[in-house]
């Protein structure tokens, strides 16, 4: 056996192992820079919960002169939109947080309201502890690059000031700020293994204080359900009046000028089969007309290419209709369940033909990718922008088949553009 391929105890070769440890090593540093981004927002929403504890400590301190009773109820509303921006953060990086309902007007019954409860524990943790985990991790990565480049500036500094970050080590030379160099290392070190346990603890408080009780999380569910049930239903008949459509204005009249041709055929017989010959012509050019509509219409309702092939094939020659240039990013290994995919397939084919209808766009890009539990579809174009799903453009409709399926609908249109469409659809094995 060549040494290059050695095996170990349990017989597994050295060569196999080395694909292993790059993905440990990758998935560490996508897990860190996760982390990371998740400590620099909660630093965001820890300045803010500060605000808003200031703004509650302030108010309390003025109900002994009698003017708090005025300030408190602000202070309420000022608490729960700081906690909404910290439900909407947390929602991003895991399982959707429903905010509760309103802050009561009275100040009696904001006070005894256990969601405005739980928010006042949230706010004195995330104020304080929570900010500072967000300043420290934010101030990791600083440590690591200015120790670590430390020896290719030093020289630039007053000798005063020559030290690492915490003014530790005084330099005067290459070998001292070598050592700066290797604290630097260090301090990558801490980071990869402290920044992931201090976006768990400043994130642990929100997830536990601001989700809504199992009560109230099952009334809301019920809730949804519901919603998303009538939309069903609504889908379902807009489904099926269009199809009706399709067929009384296309196929119908079609097989109806099939059946008045081959009657006046059938009369022009006896007495000039030239003409009837013409007429058999018409016939049959009008039957396979509605045979192109009928199988227009049956495409549309779930293209073969989808149940024969896969989904990213059957994104591929929507794509490829596209009277818009249109690019398709697919990435997706296994199968979904056919209504996701279905679904997925109705949300790409509607945003393309907004696209070419109202965007005036010359690019559009679809990425198809497949995460855990989820199936994500992104749209793009680079048109003039301003979509709105209100203005009849059938962006509504999407929003109803995605929320049918207990998926999630984003849309970001400015007004001078571009768009992004998102989608995410649940697909579990």
């Amino acid at each position: 056996m060549l040494d290059g391929d050695q095996r170990d105890a349990h017989g597994v070769s050295s060569r196999s192992r080395r694909p292993a440890r790059r993905r440990l090593v990758v998935d560490r540093a996508r897990v860190t820079l996760d982390a990371l981004e998740h400590l620099v927002g909660g630093l965001g929403t820890g300045i803010l919960a500060l605000t808003a504890l200031i703004c509650l400590v302030l108010a309390a301190l003025a109900c002994l002169v009698g003017v708090g009773l005025l300030m408190m109820p602000v202070a309420f509303r000022v608490l729960r939109v700081v906690a909404d921006r910290e439900r909407a953060r947390l929602s991003r990086w895991g399982p959707e947080i429903i905010g509760p309902e309103p802050v009561p007007v009275r100040l009696g019954d904001a006070v005894r309201d256990r969601a405005v409860q739980r928010e006042l524990g949230w706010v004195a943790w995330h104020a304080t502890v929570g900010l500072c985990l967000g300043l420290f991790g934010a101030t990791l990565p600083l440590y690591v690059v200015m120790n670590g480049t430390f020896p290719l500036w030093w020289y630039l500094v007053p000798p005063t000031d020559a030290s690492d970050t915490l003014g530790l080590v005084t330099v005067h030379d290459t070998q001292s700020a070598l050592l700066v160099a290797l604290m630097g290392l260090g301090w990558f070190v801490v980071a990869v293994a402290v920044t992931p346990v201090m976006a768990w603890l400043q994130a642990w408080p929100g997830r536990r204080l601001l989700s809504p009780d199992p009560g109230a999380d099952l009334t809301l569910r019920v809730a949804q359900l519901t919603a998303t049930r009538a939309a069903v239903l609504d889908a379902h008949a807009t489904e099926l009046r269009r199809i009706e459509r399709a067929l009384h204005d296309g196929t119908q009249n079609r097989i109806v000028a099939v059946n008045v041709l081959l009657g006046a055929a059938r009369r022009a017989a006896g007495r000039d089969p030239s003409q009837a010959e013409a007429i058999i012509d018409r016939a049959q050019d009008a039957a396979e007309q509605a045979l192109a509509e009928l199988r227009a219409v049956v495409r549309s309702i779930l293209p073969p290419v989808l149940t024969d092939r896969s989904l990213p094939d059957a994104l591929t020659a929507l794509a490829a209709d596209s009277p818009v240039n249109c690019r398709i990013d697919a990435d997706v290994p296994d199968r979904c369940a056919a209504s996701v995919e279905a679904t997925a397939y109705f949300v790409v084919a509607e945003a393309l033909t907004n696209i070419a209808r109202h965007s005036h766009a010359t690019q559009a890009a679809v990425m198809l990718r497949r995460r855990g539990d989820q199936l994500f579809v992104e749209i793009t174009d680079d048109g003039q922008g301003g979509a709105d799903e209100h203005s009849g453009s059938g962006l509504a409709g999407i929003r109803r088949r995605v929320e049918a399926q207990d998926g999630t609908f984003t849309l970001v249109s400015p007004a001078s553009g571009p768009t992004t469409l998102t989608v995410s659809l649940p697909c579990g094995l």
